[in-house]
């Protein structure tokens, strides 16, 4: 049975956020949409092997690596939950009061 895919609220706002600030930042929409294609492949590759991510210090979730970017995400039998997508450079800390 396939897996379904659903984003919180906060992974659509966060994915958004990134496109868009690339696009301003570059004044173009090439590098937003390479970007939005690494995410996608990235979820196929999460929905065809649920474990490959690293496992958080939360058990339940697990961290999948693209480019500067981290996709955390919770699987269950049927779904794979994308909690927030977050960009590595910012202070840890900050991640662990989201995830709290």
């Amino acid at each position: 049975m396939a897996r379904q895919v659903i984003w919180s609220l906060r992974a659509q706002n966060d994915k958004r956020e990134i496109l868009g600030y690339w696009k301003q930042r570059n004044k173009s929409n090439t590098y937003s949409k390479k970007l939005n294609e690494l995410f996608k492949e990235s979820i196929k590759i999460i929905l065809d092997f649920p474990q490959i991510g690293k496992v958080t210090d939360d058990t339940k979730a697990r961290i999948k690596i693209v480019r500067d970017y981290l996709i955390i995400y919770e699987e269950t039998e049927t779904q794979i939950f994308i909690l927030t997508i977050w960009d590595s450079r910012q202070d840890p800390e900050k991640l662990k009061k989201i995830l709290g």
